[in-house]
């Protein structure tokens, strides 16, 4: 498999494109800041900037992303932190996309411009 932070979201429905328990903490392996749900449903992390306004540069960049990849995520927002969730309602849980995006954001995060 490639990069992940090189690929791009397409629609998954249904809960055949949703990942098994092992598929996802495989995945996982990958986004060492990132954690699974106990209940494997859900992935996430907690991002830190030095105040406020780099908390919502981020966010704004992270929008950009998740408009062109029409995958969003929830987000909580505070001063100097961001948290990032992702999950795929579509699949009723985790799906490649998912994975997807949590390594764009890192490379948002890593100031790289995300591929």
């Amino acid at each position: 498999m490639s990069n992940l932070a090189e690929q791009h979201c397409v629609p998954r429905r249904g809960d055949h494109h949703r990942l098994p328990l092992s598929e996802a903490q495989r995945l996982l392996a990958q986004l060492p800041q990132w954690t699974l749900a106990a209940d494997g449903q859900s992935l996430s992390r907690l991002y830190r900037f030095k105040d406020f306004v780099g908390a919502v540069g981020f966010v704004n960049a992270l929008c950009a992303m998740a408009e062109a990849e029409d995958h969003h995520p929830d987000l909580e927002v505070g001063y100097g932190r961001c948290g990032v969730r992702y999950n795929t309602h579509d699949v009723g849980g985790l799906s490649l996309n998912d994975f997807i995006c949590a390594a764009r954001a890192d490379a948002l995060y890593a100031g790289q411009a995300a591929p």
